[in-house]
């Protein structure tokens, strides 16, 4: 279909075009920008006078929770989700059931994401058999069947030597890894940051210690493997600092982190709301003025939902008894909006680390508004608002942001050049 977007500002955080401009979006690309290619003729017109135009966003970690877990979420209800937030591409992690280390199940995502027509799925494949951390999954099939990186999540291998065999074979192939940098030692039991929160609160803490270990120790291992590496849901300042310390050294190192890191932090258990019960836990407030300080910087070149939807269940237990995660990803814009009315982030450098900074992370055709690009764009007007949970795609409620008024609201998504979320 072709489509003429009107009167929309541009922005491209990748080649700095910021102006107001018509869009012409033809075959599934974008056709023009200011000026209509020759011959166009629109069937379908958007009128977008105060919107902005941005790419689509890429979120890097979107649980689907299909196949295997159909009362949390469905690839349909959360790709669906992620429209209304504004992502046009998303990597899944591989914890489903069956774990994603077949070909077999990447292709069944794949299928039924494309079936849904929401957003572009691109699958995290385990980098261990099982998530078991013994046996190397079959990363080259998996690489064939559309996975375009491999982690094995929280879960650690049985020893580093395994580990670095794994990196070594993965850099043979320049396939990326993502690591989630949590000591199993040092985190065991733990349910909060160790601090004066969870002393108050009688929790068992997670110090700081379990991640800039576990990141110092994978540092040194990235650096002697030279795979391309990403670390995943940082938490500490010390560990944003880490990442600068190797991206100085010239390691091929990325980083993202978590949204709900930048807003929350450990103060907001003090009720012992369920809702706040996340692993790797929120931190402290010194913490999260760290990884702040990261993303301005662009050491993390990437910042994330982490989306966990849950059925009601799964929140309803004693805090210690819950499981952890944030059901989000349909504020991803709103919510990292307040970001920007912080007055942390500018406009341009807050959508470069929702779009083009997560694509380049992981080589992904996304993040870009230019000329032959494809046509995947999000409309949004920054100066309406959004009452959270006004309207829900997720099967997860779980989410302490419902209820809250947040600045910023995705008028249309676009994927492919076809509508996939309209408010």
């Amino acid at each position: 279909m072709r489509t003429q977007i009107l009167g929309a500002r541009v922005i491209d955080p990748s080649s700095g075009l910021d102006q107001v401009a018509d869009l012409y979006l033809q075959d599934a690309k974008i056709a023009g920008i200011g000026q209509a290619p020759t011959g166009f003729v629109a069937e379908q017109r958007l009128d977008a006078q105060g919107l902005i135009a941005a790419p689509g966003l890429v979120d890097l970690s979107v649980a689907l929770r299909e196949p295997g877990y159909s009362r949390k979420g469905t690839i349909a209800s959360e790709t669906l989700a992620a429209a209304a937030g504004g992502i046009t591409s998303l990597c899944c992690p591989p914890l489903t059931k069956p774990i994603l280390d077949t070909p077999a199940v990447a292709e069944l995502i794949l299928d039924r994401a494309r079936e849904a027509g929401h957003a572009k799925v691109y699958p995290i494949g385990a980098l261990s058999k099982g998530l078991g951390g013994e046996q190397l999954a079959e990363l080259v099939a998996l690489r064939d069947a559309g996975c375009v990186a491999f982690g094995n999540g929280l879960q650690q291998f049985g020893n580093h030597r395994t580990l670095r065999r794994a990196l070594e074979y993965a850099a043979t192939f320049d396939l990326c890894v993502v690591f989630h940098s949590q000591d199993r030692d040092l985190a065991e039991g733990g349910l909060a940051h160790e601090g004066p929160t969870a002393s108050f609160l009688g929790l068992a803490g997670i110090p700081e210690s379990a991640e800039t270990v576990a990141l110092a120790r994978d540092l040194l291992l990235v650096e002697q493997s030279g795979v391309r590496a990403h670390f995943s849901q940082l938490t500490s300042a010390r560990g944003a600092e880490l990442i600068a310390q190797a991206q100085a050294r010239g390691l091929p190192v990325s980083a993202d982190v978590a949204l709900y890191q930048l807003i929350l932090t450990d103060e907001a258990l003090v009720d012992f709301s369920s809702l706040y019960h996340v692993q790797p836990p929120l931190r402290s407030l010194s913490d999260r003025d760290g990884l702040r300080q990261a993303v301005k910087a662009g050491v993390i070149q990437a910042i994330a939902s982490h989306h966990q939807p849950h059925e009601p269940d799964a929140k309803l237990a004693p805090f210690a008894a819950t499981e952890p995660g944030i059901s989000s990803v349909e504020l991803f814009l709103p919510l990292a909006m307040s970001l920007v009315q912080d007055g942390l982030l500018d406009l341009p450098t807050l959508l470069a680390r929702l779009s083009s900074g997560p694509a380049a992370v992981l080589r992904l055709p996304a993040g870009r508004l230019a000329l032959g690009q494809p046509a995947d764009l999000v409309l949004f007007d920054p100066a309406a608002s959004t009452l959270a949970g006004e309207h829900w795609y997720s099967k997860g409620g779980n989410c302490p942001f419902i209820g809250h008024c947040l600045p910023g609201a995705v008028r249309y998504t676009l994927v492919d050049g076809h509508l996939s979320y309209q408010a």
